[in-house]
């Protein structure tokens, strides 16, 4: 799989729906370069590094995670540089990480056959939290490129972050238009919130955790029509 470049400064890793491995992106600055979200796991990781370097690009030296869900976070500690996630998305990680080292992994892999095919072969699972911590709002100048990590609410999670790189109207939504795992029910009225931050935001490209980058209008309109 190939990095597939959607602005001048952006590119995405397309998400597999086997492993259920999300989207992943990338952001290049003239000073650094930013990530967005760490993979479901350090096999995950490499193979999306190993599509930056094909590209002739600089490895990640920021990551900034959009929620805890473990395909998402579970190759962080595998990453180049620092992470950043929002305070609740550390507090789901340590409480997921106690339960592992109290349970062990049984619990884990019964939750998706996705997370078996990832981790097959006892591959081992390894949960941290992230290097940085924010609440709210953050704003990562990379050089020549302005990205904005702010919390929403939203129907998937309570702790979803979205990434904004400003000047190229790209947003990275991860999981937050989808409805609750499993049964992927969306409230209604934490849909209709998330679509008037999108709104706000005006974006000319959004970037759904597992699908392909689409214009606002579509996400909105996928977000609000019925499970």
């Amino acid at each position: 799989m190939k990095l597939e470049r959607l602005t001048d400064r952006v590119w995405f890793y397309p998400n597999e729906q086997e492993r259920d491995r999300p989207v992943l992106g990338y952001i290049r600055g003239d000073n650094y370069s930013l990530a967005i979200d760490a993979g479901h796991s350090d096999a995950h990781t490499a193979e999306f590094y190993d599509a930056i370097k094909e590209e002739g690009l600089q490895l990640p030296s920021l990551t900034v995670i959009t929620h805890w869900h473990w395909d998402h976070t579970f190759g962080m500690h595998a990453i180049n540089g620092l992470s950043i996630a929002n305070s609740k998305t550390n507090e789901y990680l340590r409480d997921f990480r106690e339960r592992i080292e109290k349970n062990g992994l049984d619990e884990f892999l019964s939750l998706d056959i996705s997370i078996r095919k990832e981790y097959a072969g006892n591959r081992p699972v390894k949960i941290v939290t992230s290097d940085m911590e924010f609440s709210g709002e953050m704003i990562i100048d990379v050089g020549g490129c302005k990205v904005r990590a702010f919390q929403a609410e939203a129907p998937h999670t309570d702790d979803s972050t979205l990434v904004e790189v400003v000047d190229e109207k790209v947003l990275f939504l991860g999981d937050s238009v989808s409805g609750v795992f499993p049964t992927w029910v969306k409230d209604s009225q934490l849909s209709r919130k998330l679509a008037d931050t999108i709104e706000k935001v005006a974006p000319k490209y959004c970037v759904d955790g597992h699908w392909v980058p689409t214009t606002m209008e579509d996400t909105i309109a996928d977000l609000l029509s019925e499970n």
